[in-house]
């Protein structure tokens, strides 16, 4: 039998030849290829689904604001519909269903002629040629989100734009055409007005996207990215409204836009062998000097003659500042880079970044979470393969945070949450790897730290390594872990002298109490054996006590040694009450509020109002 199987699938073989395969090969649009491998883009599962469309069409709104120097307003919107479109008031939670998702700005518009390549065509936009800090980096991802929804419920996107108040609005119903990567347009018009519900929409940009996905609410939610979102942008205003009709609403902290990042050159020590290979062919300038100072940042003449002196050593051909770009081959090539890598050329500039600051981390922690400690800092620019980079580090401790669960992580590129792939990503590896023992927490062997404890970890860059184009991880660069792991370690040093100083006091307080607890007893047998003033006793007693235990009633410093005050004589110079509260107090990345005070404004720092700096202790 073994043998007449094998003999029919030998002989139902047809051999191709060259030819006839050939005759099958052909283009593939990259709209096609990410139409078959949408789990690339963020579109694994519908619950990810509805995540990353949200994701999407907030960074794009973010983004336009700031750069038109607007304070960003966002609507954002789920809806449940049925198959007919008709709004379902009570959709299931569980199971898949259909919604419209719907986000709203307004910031500055988009041009008519532009409509349609910007939602409806792949790997179109302003950001993938430019080094300078964006959320958006491909020119994929809200229109991978209107592809999803096509192919999940055969519904075009809609678009609403108008780039002023005087000017017309535009609405638009377009797909895309995945075999040619190009915008399928069915409606196209012109509004005098346009209006959102009673609202007359004065500015913006709305982009409604119908597709199939599922809502949940919990840690890698819509919620959850939202409220991050709101912690790393507390100069946006987002009013949400969930499918179940719950609106929330993330007010504005800051009444500034950040400060808009500046382009850059790339520096020379990120650029690979291939790549400095197509810019020799593609630049304008016809020398190998002007064309090493003007297409990269950080070559002055004098690096620019050091680099070609060092590359005419590497090589048999002469080569020279005047040696012409378009003559050069791949061995003279090949010596120019290996020149660039061994000559000391300056880092790149870091006017391209704009980090979010120190006290604008401390007041999106503040408006969203109730801790009773709060620290932040901000390392120094760093370098990996030649793109500038920035870490900053924000920590809440205490308060109402849960006590028995791993410590929650805020992970973030360039003021975006990733809230999917953490084992994957660089900043958990580095928080798994930092010692967190050493600053009074619980620490399973390399895992997480446990406790009421909210790690905040942001990296601003002008291109973030992802480990994927749905952009949920950081690469682990040896240079952005270090970084990530010194700003650690400086924020875990403030957080132990709070606990230290807090364990201390609490210490004293019950050695106090067992004082307090005895004294009355003592006090009456000796009155019974004695005829003692019972009352000057028990005055003496407690004046012991609270010498013995003094601690419970000062401030300590960071060394957890006391802070000698004379209450007569109070220090003005030195925060807290009569001048206590040592160096921490006067640290103004730090805040300590009571556990169940109202959360101050992070310009009610501690070091600004000592008493709230007191209440902790």
């Amino acid at each position: 039998m073994a043998t007449k199987s094998a003999s029919r699938k030998k002989s139902s073989r047809v051999n191709e030849t060259a030819e006839s395969m050939s005759a099958r090969q052909k283009e593939i649009a990259v709209s096609e290829f990410f139409a078959k491998n949408r789990h690339l883009l963020g579109f694994d599962n519908p619950r990810k689904a509805l995540l990353t469309t949200i994701k999407e069409a907030v960074d794009n709104s973010l983004d336009a604001c700031e750069e038109a120097g607007i304070l960003p307003t966002l609507h954002v919107k789920i809806l449940a519909v049925d198959s007919n479109g008709k709004h379902v008031p009570t959709p299931n939670m569980t199971n898949h269903a259909r919604f419209i998702v719907s986000v709203r700005d307004n910031g500055p518009g988009i041009v008519k002629h532009q409509i349609p390549n910007v939602f409806g065509r792949l790997l179109y936009g302003s950001k993938f040629h430019r080094l300078r800090m964006s959320r958006g980096q491909q020119g994929i991802g809200i229109s991978a989100a209107g592809m999803y929804g096509l192919l999940t419920t055969g519904q075009p996107v809609q678009i609403f734009s108008k780039t002023s108040p005087r000017a017309k609005a535009h609405r638009f119903l377009l797909a895309i055409d995945t075999q040619k990567n190009r915008p399928d347009i069915t409606a196209d018009e012109t509004l005098d007005e346009w209006t959102d519900g009673e609202e007359t929409v004065r500015q913006g940009t709305s982009v409604a996207i119908t597709l199939e996905g599922r809502f949940q609410r919990g840690r890698a939610s819509v919620d959850a990215y939202l409220e991050q979102t709101a912690i790393a942008n507390p100069h946006a205003e987002i009013i949400w409204t969930a499918p179940d009709g719950e609106v929330r609403h993330f007010r504005r902290e800051v009444e500034e836009v950040p400060d808009s990042p500046d382009e850059i050159k790339p520096h020379p020590y990120g650029v690979e062998l291939g790549v400095l290979m197509r810019m020799l062919k593609e630049t304008e300038q016809k020398h190998l000097g002007p064309f090493l100072q003007k297409e990269f940042s950080r070559v002055s003449p004098k690096v620019a003659k050091e680099i070609v002196d060092k590359a005419n050593k590497l090589t048999k051909a002469t080569i020279s500042s005047q040696s012409y770009t378009s003559t050069f081959d791949h061995g003279q090539t090949e010596a120019v880079h290996k020149a660039i890598q061994d000559t000391k050329i300056q880092n790149p500039p870091t006017d391209c970044l704009v980090p979010i600051g120190d006290r604008q981390i401390l007041k999106g922690l503040l408006k969203e979470t109730k801790a009773e400690f709060y620290t932040a800092y901000t390392r120094e620019p760093a370098v990996y393969r030649g793109n500038p980079f920035q870490i900053e580090i924000g920590i809440a401790f205490g308060g109402d945070l849960p006590r028995e669960e791993q410590a929650r992580v805020f992970r973030f590129a360039n003021r975006v949450p990733l809230l999917y792939q953490p084992s994957a990503c660089s900043i958990s590896k580095a928080i798994q790897a930092t010692n967190w023992r050493n600053y009074g927490l619980t620490q399973p062997r390399s895992g997480m730290p446990e406790g009421p404890l909210i790690v905040f970890v942001h990296m601003a860059s002008v291109w973030v390594p992802f480990t994927s184009e749905s952009k949920e991880a950081i690469a682990d660069y040896d240079e952005i872990r270090k970084e990530v792991t010194l700003g650690l370690k400086e924020c875990g040093r403030k957080l132990n002298t709070y606990i230290r100083r807090k364990q201390r006091i609490a210490r004293e307080g019950q050695r106090r109490d067992v004082f307090k607890k005895y004294i009355g007893e003592v006090v009456k047998a000796c009155g019974t054996m004695t005829k003692v003033d019972e009352k000057k006793l028990y005055d003496q007693l407690a004046a012991v006590a609270r010498s013995k235990t003094e601690t419970a009633d000062v401030i300590l410093d960071e060394d957890g040694k006391r802070v000698k005050v004379d209450p007569d004589k109070p220090d003005p110079n030195t925060p807290g009450p009569n001048g206590a509260g040592g160096r921490l107090a006067r640290d103004e990345s730090v805040i300590v509020v009571e556990a169940n005070a109202k959360q101050p404004d992070a310009d009610d720092a501690a070091s600004e109002d000592p008493e709230l700096f007191d209440q902790a202790a």
